[in-house]
Order: structure tokens, then sequence, then C-alpha cells
């Protein structure tokens, strides 16, 4: 019975979702050709103004290291707290918990466009954009990596007296460190990525520029800023690996 009632469930789940979507593959085969057409025109790409796009790239990159690092230094606590090892308590463990869930329930993007209204245009939004969801993700995975790691010295350190924020400083944080620097580094893999968009919004990087070039049917111009976008994420996914492989 739970079995049939679980595969009801996916039947109403995929049932829903074809009808709220509504896929029309005709639409899709009908516009191929005007999608071929605009393929047609972006090459080849149009890299003048080279020094622009650079600059935008570097905004990408900077929102994204920025981003994670005020991340990781709002996310240290609250793992911290949300990792019952160290705060058992639940009514501390709890709130940590659902802070955490709540900051990466809400993307990244949005938090840009809330930002943007506040602090106006530019990367600064972005970057707090970025920090602020990433908080949340880093925060969970840490405080996850806190809780599976080995109990015995931790044990250790409370039998001889030592606090629980103390044992946690001393023994805890230098245990996981690995996995927290892994953890650390795949966001920030990651956000460079999610930050390649956050221009749509108004808040720098890459996207301005792809916004820009998208509003003007520019399509060789968007080729152009793509290769870059691609460039920049498999820079940023093969130095986190070398830098994981050697953390590991």
């Amino acid at each position: 019975m739970r079995r049939l009632a679980g595969l009801l469930a996916l039947g109403l789940l995929y049932g829903g979702s074809l009808l709220v979507v509504q896929p029309d593959l005709p639409r899709l085969w009908t516009g191929l050709p005007r999608l071929a057409h605009w393929l047609g025109g972006a090459v080849p790409p149009d890299f003048s103004g080279l020094p622009d796009l650079l600059r935008r790239a570097a905004e990408t990159v900077g929102i994204a290291t920025l981003g994670t690092t005020l991340a990781a230094a709002m996310a240290l606590p609250l793992a911290l707290l949300a990792a019952r090892p160290v705060v058992p308590l639940p009514a501390l463990y709890h709130p940590a918990r659902a802070l955490l869930d709540a900051l990466r329930g809400v993307d990244g993007f949005v938090f840009a466009l809330i930002f943007v209204a506040a602090v106006g245009l530019g990367p600064f939004a972005g970057m707090l954009g970025v920090a602020l969801h990433s908080a949340g993700s880093i925060g969970k995975l840490w405080s996850e990596a806190l809780e599976t790691a080995d109990p015995a010295p931790l044990e250790a350190a409370l039998s001889a007296g030592a606090s629980r924020a103390q044992a946690a400083a001393v023994v805890l944080l230098p245990e996981s460190l690995p996995q927290l620097a892994s953890v650390l580094l795949y966001v920030w893999e990651f956000n460079i990525r999610a930050s390649t968009v956050l221009g749509l919004v108004g808040a720098g990087g890459l996207g301005q520029e792809l916004k820009n070039a998208v509003d003007l049917l520019d399509f060789a111009r968007v080729l152009a800023i793509l290769i870059l976008v691609v460039a920049l994420v498999l820079t940023a996914d093969r130095l986190s690996a070398l830098l994981r492989r050697r953390l590991g």
C-alpha cells in the first residue's frame, strides 16, 4: 500500500506539473528555424570592446569571492549552533537550522534584486545577494560535516574539563577542516557560475553585458559573452578541483 501510495503521489506530481507547464512540442518545432537563424547570426563571435568584457568578468569573480568569504563568516557561528555535538539544546539548535534553511530557500538572484533596490545598481548588491544565500548553504553543509565527525576526540576534550565551545574550537573544527574547506571551495565555484547572471537584475558582472546584448538582439556579442562565461566557469572548476584534491 505504501508503494502504491508513493506511485500515486509521483503520478499526481508529474500530472500536475504537465498541467501547469503545458509543454508544447509543435511550438518548439516551429521556433527552431528562428533559433537557427539567430545562431547563424552569432558567428563569428564579437569580441570588440574586450577590455570591458574582461572588467565585467573580473566583477563576476570579485562578487563570487567576496560573497563567499562574507557567507563563510556568517555561516560559521550558525553552523556551530546547528551542530548537535556543539549545541545539543533544542532551543538553540532548531532556530539555527531554521535560519539556515530560510537563507538557502531564497535564491541569491532574489536577494540581489532586493539589494539593488536597497543599495543601488552594481556589483556590491550582487555580492550581498550571493553572501546571504551562500551563508545558508555553507552553514548547512558545515553543520552536517561537524555532526558526522569522529566524536571520540570531542568527548575526550569534554571529559578533560573543556567547555563545548572550547572543545569545538580546539578539537572539532581542526578535525573537520579539510571537509569545511572543500565545501567552501565548492560553493565558491558554484557562485562564480551563479554570479554570471546577477547582472540581469543590475547587480554587475558579465550578466549585465549579456542582458544588454540580448536586448539589442546582438547575438554575435551574446556568443562572445557566453564563451567568456564558459571559460571562467571551467577555470574555476579546475582550480577548485585541484585545491580540493590537495586538501584531501
